[in-house]
């Protein structure tokens, strides 16, 4: 979310909705977190849908937005969104019939794309990954170069808790050739040395030294992960 501060997300109100999300993404960032990129992804896939729909108003904008507002919703009390929720199976039913119905009406698009990637993340949440690559893979398909890119590093990230070392492998060198808006070719080096960094150490060096003398995120990761390359030492 680089490109776009949190100032920028709360200049309207469709970027307030996209504010109320961040938030309870990171409130509840421990109970995701065991999915890794999917988690970090989904921060970046909400930023991605403000810019989206922010500069380009069309009617499948507006049902995706639809869909982020649904996503945002609080469960079990009165929030100030356009929706709220009895319980959470009242709500994955609600965003589940929104997306399936912009992925029907505009099967192929970004927007059905991003629908798909959404539907992902909450196949995961509730530990269906096979649903979740499923959505994932079609995601790729549809998504184009943005939401196809952010759902082909969340698939990585699916494959590897998978079993499938090697797809994730070759997912992320090829966002790392062609890396995007919302998947730099940094994030998708610090993922593939991640995948490197018990079997092949040498490998995940030679990805993570040039980025360790930057003075960003990526930089200060990049020093973790090199110092696990280095078991028996304190470098």
């Amino acid at each position: 979310m680089d490109r776009i501060t949190r100032h920028d997300l709360k200049t309207d109100p469709f970027a307030q909705q996209v504010g109320h999300i961040v938030e309870e993404v990171e409130a509840h960032r421990s109970q995701v977190i065991r999915y890794g990129a999917i988690a970090v992804a989904a921060l970046v896939l909400i930023g991605g849908a403000y810019w989206f729909v922010h500069n380009r108003k069309q009617s499948r904008e507006l049902e995706l937005a639809k869909v982020m507002r649904i996503w945002a919703a609080p469960v079990g009390s009165p929030g100030g969104g356009d929706y709220s929720f009895a319980d959470t199976a009242a709500k994955d039913k609600a965003l589940t019939k929104a997306a399936t119905e912009l992925i029907a009406s505009h099967s192929g698009s970004d927007e059905a794309g991003a629908a798909e990637y959404l539907l992902a993340i909450r196949a995961a949440d509730h530990g269906s990954l096979d649903v979740a690559e499923r959505y994932l893979r079609q995601a790729v398909a549809d998504g184009g170069s943005e939401y196809g890119s952010l759902a082909k590093f969340a698939l990585a990230d699916v494959c590897v808790s998978g079993g499938k070392t090697a797809d994730a492998e070759k997912l992320l060198k090829e966002l790392i050739a062609k890396p995007s808006v919302l998947v730099s070719k940094d994030q998708a080096t610090i993922a593939l040395a991640k995948i490197y960094l018990k079997s092949r150490p040498m490998e995940a060096r030679k990805l993570l030294e040039p980025l360790r003398t930057q003075s960003t995120a990526v930089g200060r990761i990049a020093v973790t992960l090199l110092a696990e390359t280095y078991p028996n030492s304190s470098k």
